[in-house]
This record gives structure tokens, sequence and C-alpha cells, in this order.
């Protein structure tokens, strides 16, 4: 009996061969794959966000970083982003990660992104505890 493939294999290979698409179809035609341009940052480079940046930022770690990392963050085709594994790395490593990317490797530097201090943030973020739900989040 054929063995089937799990949905989050299925998502990966979906996700390689759109990537694959388009730089086939950018080298067909010679031109480069055309560069994103980045966001119009709206505030300094080393200040901290604020609380509505820290909501965004929130969301692009479930929603972007999930898409990799696994969305509960467990891990997936990255690694486990999960407090306990975070701890155990240094906050600056966390940081430059997120900012710079590794080179060789999936992750992209989020730097056409978010500025420095809000990789600062993430980091921190990723290494506290999640808060307790509060009680109208709970349901009986």
């Amino acid at each position: 009996m054929p063995r089937q493939a799990s949905p989050l294999g299925l998502i990966l290979q979906l996700c390689l061969l759109g990537l694959s698409g388009a730089m086939l179809a950018a080298h067909a035609q010679d031109k480069p794959l055309a560069p994103q341009t980045p966001p119009v940052l709206t505030q300094a480079q080393d200040t901290p966000p604020g609380p509505a940046r820290q909501a965004q930022l929130r969301r692009i770690l479930s929603q972007d970083c999930g898409s990799c990392h696994g969305l509960t963050l467990k891990g997936g085709l990255g690694p486990d982003l999960r407090v306990d594994a975070m701890r155990a790395l240094p906050h600056t490593a966390i940081a430059s990660t997120i900012y710079d990317g590794r080179p060789g490797t999936p992750m992209p530097p989020w730097k056409s992104m978010i500025t420095r201090a809000e990789a600062e943030w993430l980091a921190s973020y990723l290494q506290q505890e999640p808060p307790a739900p509060s009680p109208k989040d709970v349901t009986p």
C-alpha cells in the first residue's frame, strides 16, 4: 500500500515548486527576480517597538515564521522556537539570526521588513514564558 505524504510535506513541496517556477521563469526571460521593496520604517532603528507594532510582530511570528517553524513553533523545516529551546541560546544569536538570516540555510534575513530593535524585541519575546490566558479566554 503506497504511503501518503503528510500535509506539511505537501505544503513544503508546493512552496518549493512555486519558488522554483518563479526562478526558472525569470531565468528564461534573462531577467533577475524583482527585489521586494522594503516597507517604509516608521521608527528609528534603535527604538523599541510600541504596543501596536508588537502586535504586528507577534502576528508575523505566528504566520510567517510559523510557515517554516511550525504553526505552534515546535519546529518543522526550521528548528523549535518554543521558550525552552530559545532560552538555551544567547539572545544576541537569536536576534542576529532573525535580522541577518542564516546564509546557506532556508532562514532568510528579515532586515528588509523589521528594524534591528524589532529583531531584539522578537528575540526577547521568544525567550519569555507565554502569558497565562485571561479568564475570558478560557472556556468552561
